[in-house]
Protein backbone atom coordinates (compact mmCIF):
# COMPACT_ATOMS: atom_id res chain seq x y z
CA UNK A 1 0.00 0.00 0.00
CA UNK A 2 1.48 3.33 -1.10
CA UNK A 3 1.57 6.07 1.53
CA UNK A 4 0.13 9.19 -0.09
CA UNK A 5 0.74 11.43 2.94
CA UNK A 6 4.54 11.49 3.01
CA UNK A 7 6.17 14.91 3.25
CA UNK A 8 9.92 15.45 3.54
CA UNK A 9 10.59 18.08 6.16
CA UNK A 10 13.29 20.53 4.96
CA UNK A 11 16.58 19.86 6.75
CA UNK A 12 18.91 22.45 5.26
CA UNK A 13 19.12 25.45 2.93
CA UNK A 14 19.08 23.26 -0.18
CA UNK A 15 15.81 21.66 0.94
CA UNK A 16 14.24 25.01 1.76
CA UNK A 17 15.17 26.41 -1.65
CA UNK A 18 13.71 23.32 -3.32
CA UNK A 19 10.47 23.60 -1.35
CA UNK A 20 10.13 27.34 -2.03
CA UNK A 21 10.69 26.79 -5.75
CA UNK A 22 8.06 24.04 -5.79
CA UNK A 23 5.53 26.20 -3.92
CA UNK A 24 6.11 28.94 -6.50
CA UNK A 25 5.33 26.51 -9.32
CA UNK A 26 2.23 25.38 -7.41
CA UNK A 27 1.06 28.98 -7.04
CA UNK A 28 1.48 29.57 -10.78
CA UNK A 29 -0.46 26.39 -11.58
CA UNK A 30 -3.26 27.30 -9.15
CA UNK A 31 -3.47 30.80 -10.62
CA UNK A 32 -3.66 29.72 -14.24
CA UNK A 33 -5.70 26.52 -14.01
CA UNK A 34 -7.64 26.65 -10.73
CA UNK A 35 -9.86 23.52 -10.89
CA UNK A 36 -9.29 22.69 -14.55
CA UNK A 37 -7.46 19.58 -13.43
CA UNK A 38 -7.31 17.89 -16.83
CA UNK A 39 -5.61 20.88 -18.43
CA UNK A 40 -3.41 21.36 -15.37
CA UNK A 41 -2.29 17.74 -15.70
CA UNK A 42 -1.32 18.25 -19.34
CA UNK A 43 1.00 21.18 -18.60
CA UNK A 44 2.40 19.77 -15.35
CA UNK A 45 3.14 16.36 -16.86
CA UNK A 46 5.01 18.15 -19.63
CA UNK A 47 7.27 19.64 -16.97
CA UNK A 48 7.39 16.42 -14.92
CA UNK A 49 8.78 14.44 -17.87
CA UNK A 50 11.92 16.60 -17.96
CA UNK A 51 13.84 15.83 -14.70
CA UNK A 52 14.19 12.07 -15.21
CA UNK A 53 15.63 12.56 -18.70
CA UNK A 54 18.02 15.30 -17.57
CA UNK A 55 19.14 13.38 -14.48
CA UNK A 56 19.52 10.10 -16.37
CA UNK A 57 21.57 11.78 -19.11
CA UNK A 58 23.94 13.53 -16.70
CA UNK A 59 24.44 10.42 -14.55
CA UNK A 60 25.07 8.44 -17.76
CA UNK A 61 27.79 10.89 -18.77
CA UNK A 62 29.25 10.82 -15.25
CA UNK A 63 29.34 7.02 -15.32
CA UNK A 64 31.19 7.09 -18.65
CA UNK A 65 33.60 9.75 -17.44
CA UNK A 66 34.43 7.93 -14.20
CA UNK A 67 34.18 4.44 -15.74
CA UNK A 68 31.95 3.33 -12.86
CA UNK A 69 28.69 1.41 -12.62
CA UNK A 70 25.56 3.46 -11.98
CA UNK A 71 23.83 0.78 -9.85
CA UNK A 72 20.55 1.15 -11.71
CA UNK A 73 20.04 4.89 -11.27
CA UNK A 74 20.17 5.73 -14.98
CA UNK A 75 17.46 3.23 -15.90
CA UNK A 76 15.34 4.28 -12.95
CA UNK A 77 15.39 7.95 -13.93
CA UNK A 78 14.85 7.27 -17.63
CA UNK A 79 11.95 4.97 -16.75
CA UNK A 80 10.55 7.82 -14.66
CA UNK A 81 10.78 10.17 -17.65
CA UNK A 82 9.00 7.65 -19.87
CA UNK A 83 6.30 7.11 -17.25
CA UNK A 84 5.68 10.86 -17.00
CA UNK A 85 5.54 11.06 -20.79
CA UNK A 86 2.80 8.43 -20.77
CA UNK A 87 0.92 10.49 -18.18
CA UNK A 88 1.08 13.38 -20.64
CA UNK A 89 -0.10 11.27 -23.58
CA UNK A 90 -2.99 10.00 -21.46
CA UNK A 91 -4.22 13.40 -20.31
CA UNK A 92 -3.87 14.89 -23.78
CA UNK A 93 -6.46 12.29 -24.83
CA UNK A 94 -8.69 13.21 -21.89
CA UNK A 95 -8.37 17.02 -21.79
CA UNK A 96 -8.08 17.66 -25.55
CA UNK A 97 -5.92 20.81 -25.17
CA UNK A 98 -6.48 23.75 -27.46
CA UNK A 99 -3.86 25.09 -29.87
CA UNK A 100 -2.94 27.77 -27.31
CA UNK A 101 -2.51 25.16 -24.58
CA UNK A 102 -0.30 23.11 -26.90
CA UNK A 103 1.82 26.22 -27.36
CA UNK A 104 2.05 26.50 -23.56
CA UNK A 105 3.24 22.90 -23.45
CA UNK A 106 6.12 23.64 -25.82
CA UNK A 107 6.97 26.87 -23.99
CA UNK A 108 6.92 25.16 -20.59
CA UNK A 109 9.16 22.37 -21.89
CA UNK A 110 11.76 24.80 -23.23
CA UNK A 111 11.86 26.96 -20.11
CA UNK A 112 11.94 24.09 -17.65
CA UNK A 113 14.57 22.05 -19.51
CA UNK A 114 16.98 24.99 -19.45
CA UNK A 115 16.17 25.89 -15.84
CA UNK A 116 16.34 22.34 -14.49
CA UNK A 117 19.57 21.56 -16.33
CA UNK A 118 21.12 24.70 -14.83
CA UNK A 119 19.96 23.72 -11.32
CA UNK A 120 21.18 20.13 -11.75
CA UNK A 121 24.66 21.22 -12.87
CA UNK A 122 24.96 23.48 -9.82
CA UNK A 123 23.38 21.15 -7.25
CA UNK A 124 22.05 17.66 -8.13
CA UNK A 125 20.85 17.34 -4.54
CA UNK A 126 18.63 20.42 -4.85
CA UNK A 127 17.41 19.28 -8.27
CA UNK A 128 16.26 15.89 -6.97
CA UNK A 129 14.72 17.45 -3.87
CA UNK A 130 12.73 19.76 -6.14
CA UNK A 131 11.37 16.72 -7.96
CA UNK A 132 10.54 15.04 -4.65
CA UNK A 133 8.54 18.09 -3.54
CA UNK A 134 7.08 18.48 -7.02
CA UNK A 135 5.75 14.93 -6.82
CA UNK A 136 4.34 15.57 -3.35
CA UNK A 137 2.29 18.38 -4.89
CA UNK A 138 1.32 16.12 -7.79
CA UNK A 139 -0.10 13.57 -5.35
CA UNK A 140 -2.15 16.34 -3.70
CA UNK A 141 -3.39 17.64 -7.06
CA UNK A 142 -4.46 14.21 -8.27
CA UNK A 143 -6.23 13.55 -4.96
CA UNK A 144 -8.17 16.79 -5.48
CA UNK A 145 -8.87 15.81 -9.09
CA UNK A 146 -10.15 12.41 -7.93
CA UNK A 147 -12.47 14.02 -5.38
CA UNK A 148 -13.97 16.28 -8.06
CA UNK A 149 -14.68 13.21 -10.19
CA UNK A 150 -16.13 11.23 -7.27
CA UNK A 151 -18.35 14.20 -6.31
CA UNK A 152 -19.71 14.36 -9.86
CA UNK A 153 -18.24 17.79 -10.59
CA UNK A 154 -16.10 16.35 -13.38
CA UNK A 155 -17.47 13.70 -15.72
CA UNK A 156 -16.04 10.25 -15.08
CA UNK A 157 -15.33 9.55 -18.74
CA UNK A 158 -14.09 6.27 -20.17
CA UNK A 159 -10.36 5.72 -19.85
CA UNK A 160 -8.51 6.27 -23.14
CA UNK A 161 -7.09 3.20 -24.87
CA UNK A 162 -3.52 4.38 -24.35
CA UNK A 163 -4.05 4.29 -20.57
CA UNK A 164 -5.76 0.89 -20.62
CA UNK A 165 -2.87 -0.57 -22.64
CA UNK A 166 -0.08 1.07 -20.64
CA UNK A 167 -1.35 0.20 -17.15
CA UNK A 168 -3.13 -3.03 -18.18
CA UNK A 169 -6.41 -1.66 -16.87
CA UNK A 170 -9.76 -3.43 -17.34
CA UNK A 171 -11.54 -2.46 -20.55
CA UNK A 172 -14.34 -0.76 -18.59
CA UNK A 173 -11.94 1.51 -16.68
CA UNK A 174 -12.77 5.18 -16.26
CA UNK A 175 -11.04 8.49 -15.53
CA UNK A 176 -11.22 7.68 -11.83
CA UNK A 177 -9.14 4.53 -12.34
CA UNK A 178 -6.61 6.45 -14.43
CA UNK A 179 -6.18 9.14 -11.78
CA UNK A 180 -5.53 6.50 -9.13
CA UNK A 181 -2.76 4.74 -11.05
CA UNK A 182 -1.17 8.04 -12.08
CA UNK A 183 -1.24 9.23 -8.46
CA UNK A 184 0.46 6.01 -7.35
CA UNK A 185 3.15 6.57 -9.99
CA UNK A 186 3.76 10.09 -8.70
CA UNK A 187 4.09 8.83 -5.13
CA UNK A 188 6.72 6.37 -6.34
CA UNK A 189 8.68 9.11 -8.11
CA UNK A 190 8.43 11.21 -4.95
CA UNK A 191 10.09 8.48 -2.89
CA UNK A 192 12.83 7.79 -5.46
CA UNK A 193 13.87 11.43 -5.78
CA UNK A 194 13.79 12.14 -2.05
CA UNK A 195 15.92 9.02 -1.53
CA UNK A 196 18.41 10.17 -4.15
CA UNK A 197 18.59 13.64 -2.60
CA UNK A 198 19.16 12.05 0.83
CA UNK A 199 22.16 10.12 -0.51
CA UNK A 200 23.61 13.28 -2.04
CA UNK A 201 22.94 15.13 1.20
CA UNK A 202 25.24 12.67 2.98
CA UNK A 203 27.91 13.47 0.38
CA UNK A 204 27.90 9.85 -0.75
CA UNK A 205 28.37 8.82 -4.36
CA UNK A 206 24.94 7.74 -5.64
CA UNK A 207 26.72 5.36 -8.02
CA UNK A 208 27.82 3.41 -4.97
CA UNK A 209 24.29 3.13 -3.62
CA UNK A 210 21.89 0.55 -4.99
CA UNK A 211 18.43 1.98 -5.52
CA UNK A 212 15.84 0.21 -3.39
CA UNK A 213 12.49 -0.14 -5.17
Amino acid sequence: MINLEIHHKPENLSDRIALAFTKLLRLIADTFFKKKYGHRAVVLETVAAVPGMVGGMLIHLKSLRRIKEDKGWIKTLLDEAENERMHLMTFINIAQPTLFERFLIMFAQFIFIVLYLFIYLISPRTAHRIVGYFEEEAVISYSQYLKEVEDGKIENVKAPKIAIDYWNLPLNSTLKDVIKVVRDDEAGHRDVNHSYANILNKKEDPNEEQLQN
